[in-house]
C-alpha cells in the first residue's frame, strides 16, 4: 500500500491524473476483498491489483475511459456461473469496484495516506459517495472517528444508501514480536509480512539474527531472551509469538511479556514443555490469568506439520485474533 501510495503521489505532484479502482465490497468465492486496489495511471501502467485475470482488465480498461471524460463511478461485477465463464474466470462473487480519479486537489489527503502507513498507529481511510462522486476522502486517526464509529472497526465496512460511506483500516497500530529464528520463525515471518503484520525478528544466535535471512522482517534483533526489554518496548497492541529451541528460554521469555499488556502471545511447544512452562511461571508468581491467556499450543488446529504448515496455522489464529479486536 506504501509503494503505491508512493507511486500515485509521484504521478500527481508531476501534474498527472491518476485513477484509484478500489474494491469496496466482495461476496461469494471472488479473488479479493474490500480494500483490495489497483492504480492506473495515463500511460496506461498499472500498480496494485483488484484480483487479477479478465476482471482486472475489464477495471484498467474503465479506469482508461474515466481518465478520458473525468467521469468517476461505481462498477458491480457480478460473477455468476455463466458469466465468470463468459470472461474467462474460475471463481464466482461479486465484485464492487470504485474508480476514483485524483489529481492535485487530493495531494493533501494523499500525503497524509502516506503519512499514517508509516506511522505505529491506527488509521483508517473514509470515502463518502454521492451519486459517483467522492465527497469526502479523508484519512482519519484513532481519536477522529467518534462521528460514526460504527464504520471504523478492523475490516473494511461499506454502509450502503445515498450517500454511500466506506471506510477501512489503513494501519493497525503494534508490530509482531516474533523470538526464535529456527525452521518455523524463518517460515513464519514471510507469511506474516504477506498478510499486513509488521514483523520484527528477535534471537539470541549471531547466525540467525541476520536481515538477510528474513528479508520481510521489518527488523531482525540480535539479543538476550532473558532482557528483551533492553531491545524491546512491548505494548497494547503488540504480537509476540515465541518459538525458541528449549523451555527455559521459553519460561524467560513468557516470565517477562506477561508482566506487560500485549494483543496476543503465543509460544509453541508440546503438552509437556507447555505444562512444565506453566508451573516456572506460576513459582514466578505470574497470575494464573496471565498464563491462561496464551495461546499454547499455539495456532489453530488444522494437523499441521511441517514448518510452512504450522506457519500457516499459527498465522490463522493471529487473523482470527486481529479481526475479533478493534
Amino acid at each position: 500500500m506504501l509503494k503505491l501510495t508512493n507511486e500515485v503521489i509521484c504521478a500527481v505532484e508531476k501534474g498527472e491524473r491518476v485513477v484509484l479502482c478500489t474494491i469496496l465490497a466482495s461476496s461469494g468465492s471472488s479473488p479479493r476483498g474490500a480494500g483490495t486496489r489497483m492504480a492506473v495511471f495515463e500511460d496506461g501502467r498499472t500498480v496494485g491489483t483488484v484480483g487479477g485475470g479478465e476482471v482486472e482488465l475489464l477495471a484498467a480498461k474503465d479506469a482508461m475511459e474515466v481518465l478520458k471524460t473525468g467521469k468517476t463511478h461505481i462498477r458491480a461485477f457480478c460473477l455468476a456461473p455463466e458469466q465468470v465463464a463468459s470472461i474467462g474466470m474460475i471463481c464466482g462473487g461479486n465484485v464492487t469496484v470504485y474508480y476514483q480519479l485524483l489529481t492535485e486537489n487530493e495531494l493533501p489527503t494523499l500525503y497524509r495516506m502516506q503519512h499514517a502507513l508509516q506511522t505505529d498507529a491506527n488509521s483508517w481511510l473514509f470515502l463518502k459517495i454521492a451519486e459517483g462522486i467522492v465527497e469526502q476522502f479523508e484519512i482519519y486517526g484513532e481519536n477522529e472517528v467518534s462521528d460514526r464509529p460504527e464504520l471504523f472497526a478492523s475490516r473494511a465496512i461499506l454502509q450502503k444508501g445515498e450517500p454511500l460511506f466506506y471506510a477501512e483500516p489503513l494501519m493497525r497500530a503494534g508490530r509482531v514480536y516474533v523470538f526464535g529464528g529456527g525452521h518455523v520463525g524463518q517460515a513464519l515471518v514471510p507469511v506474516l509480512a504477506g498478510i499486513g503484520f509488521r514483523v520484527t525478528l528477535f534471537d539470541n544466535r549471531k547466525e540467525l539474527a541476520d536481515q538477510e535471512h528474513f528479508p520481510s522482517a521489518e527488523q531482525v534483533i540480535l539479543g538476550d531472551y532473558h532482557d528483551i526489554f533492553a531491545q524491546v518496548k512491548l505494548t497494547e497492541n503488540d504480537y509476540v509469538v515465541i518459538m525458541t529451541p528449549g523451555h527455559q528460554a521459553d519460561f524467560a521469555l513468557l516470565e517477562q511479556v506477561l508482566r506487560v499488556k500485549t494483543k496476543y502471545v503465543g509460544c509453541i511447544g508440546s503438552h509437556h514443555k507447555i505444562a512444565r512452562t506453566q508451573q516456572l511461571l506460576r513459582e514466578a508468581g505470574i497470575a494464573e490469568e496471565a498464563i491462561a491467556s496464551v495461546h499454547s499450543p499455539i495456532g489453530l488446529t488444522i494437523g499441521a506439520e511441517t514448518p510452512a504448515e504450522i506457519a500457516i496455522s499459527i498465522a490463522a489464529e493471529m487473523i482470527q485474533c486481529r479481526a475479533e479486536k478493534k
